[in-house]
């Protein structure tokens, strides 16, 4: 079973991305699951997360307003909607299940905002 991130690439600030997770196994949408980041040099840090039924969400104070997360169920699938990009966004991306992991950590999808 994976939790599988795509979508991230380079973009210059300001810009926007849409990364994708998708569950492959069964009951994604028993689980509240959440986006988490990984800058250079620094610790994974939770970034947004969403309930089982995509009703609560909640997110790290500096990307509020400017990222959106949001999950289909039917497609066992989690978004991030990441407008207004910062230099400070740049990182891996991953997605697990919260509070516990369901799934062993992926390699993510690297997000870089640079000019």
């Amino acid at each position: 079973v994976q939790l599988q991130a795509s979508g991230g690439g380079l973009v210059q600030p300001g810009g926007s991305l849409r990364l994708s997770c998708l569950y492959s196994g069964r009951s994604f949408s028993a689980y509240a699951v959440a986006w988490f980041r990984q800058a250079p040099g620094k610790g994974r840090e939770s970034v947004s997360n969403i309930n089982s039924n995509g009703d609560s969400t909640r997110y790290l104070g500096s990307v509020k307003a400017r990222m959106t997360i949001s999950r289909d169920n039917a497609k066992n699938t989690m978004y991030l909607q990441m407008n207004n990009l910062k230099p400070e966004d740049t990182g891996v991306y991953s997605c697990n299940c919260i509070p516990a992991l369901c799934v062993l950590w992926g390699q993510g999808t690297q997000v870089t905002v640079s000019s």
